[in-house]
């Protein structure tokens, strides 16, 4: 039997794939909001890792938690609890935190959200960040790796952009520009999502290998840190990757983006007989993989 899944998607950010297969155990259907019941996890499914579904419609089995503080990273916003990925993903962050640290003025990285302990969506803030293969990186650089609880929820981010996100800041260096690419680099790296200047910026400060420059993607936002999102790992094969991004080093692509900031287009005519847009509706257990259902705690 195919899972029936509702997806609303976006061209970019979180696209469409195909339905996923529905596993051979026996699934207890779970029904309700699911940001409320994913929500109210505090701890991974005891299962083996398995990202299950899409980046914005899924669930994660099997998650490890990245550690609050390592020797070259620091967890940030630590009650929110979302400090959990697929262990790829926690692995990513380590070796770039090990990268970051040795750019001059970095001690390493500051890690936003990744995912919640069983993935699904979030209660606030993020579309993605449902399987465990999504992790916000701050752009500040990190002078020191001992902040306590309370100023890693307190500490501010620092934004990039300036002119609405057609240009970079003062705050942007070449720091940033070597630390995307180091990102970038890594295979198991599908995309990573920032504002539409500093894409432009690196592709103008590039002057060598440019073939990394086709992952870093221009987005709304992103300006206080970038978002990096893994590919579907190996084996995993209830996990729907992203389409493909087009061929090429993406840099005109983010240049028309910078145009339409500064100079925006007009609106579109407005059909006065089209149906009025709905909100967004909170997804329920049915829209997601029924996999996810196995993956919440059982039923009190």
């Amino acid at each position: 039997m195919r899972i029936v899944s509702v997806v609303l998607c976006s061209l970019l950010l979180t696209g469409c794939g195909p339905k996923v297969a529905s596993v051979a155990e026996k699934v207890v259907a779970r029904v309700g909001i699911a940001k409320s019941l994913f929500g109210s996890e505090t701890t991974a499914s005891r299962d083996a890792p398995n990202p299950l579904g899409f980046y914005t419609n899924g669930c994660i089995a099997g998650a490890e938690q990245l550690a609050e503080t390592g020797p070259t990273w620091q967890a940030m916003r630590l009650s929110r609890n979302r400090n959990w990925g697929h262990p790829e993903t926690i692995d990513f962050i380590e070796r770039l935190s090990k990268k970051a640290a040795q750019i001059p003025g970095r001690e390493g990285l500051y890690v936003g959200d990744i995912s919640q302990p069983r993935g699904g969506p979030m209660t606030s803030g993020h579309r993605s960040h449902q399987m465990g293969l999504d992790a916000d990186i701050w752009l500040v650089a990190p002078k020191r790796l001992n902040l306590t609880r309370t100023e890693r929820e307190n500490i501010s981010a620092t934004s990039m952009r300036r002119a609405g996100g057609a240009y970079t800041n003062s705050n942007w260096n070449e720091g940033h520009h070597a630390l995307l690419k180091a990102a970038a680099q890594d295979p198991r790296v599908a995309r990573i999502f920032i504002f539409p200047g500093a894409k432009v910026a690196m592709c103008n400060a590039e002057k060598g290998d440019r073939s990394w420059l086709n992952k870093i993607r221009p987005w709304y936002g992103h300006h206080y840190h970038f978002h990096v999102r893994l590919k579907c790992p190996a084996g995993a094969k209830w996990c729907e990757d992203q389409d493909p991004q087009p061929a090429g080093d993406g840099c005109a692509d983010a240049e028309q983006w910078v145009r339409d900031i500064l100079n925006p287009p007009p609106p579109k005519p407005v059909d006065p007989n089209a149906p009025k847009p709905q909100p967004r509706r909170d997804l329920t257990m049915a829209d997601l993989p029924q996999q996810c259902s196995n993956v919440l705690s059982p039923p009190r």
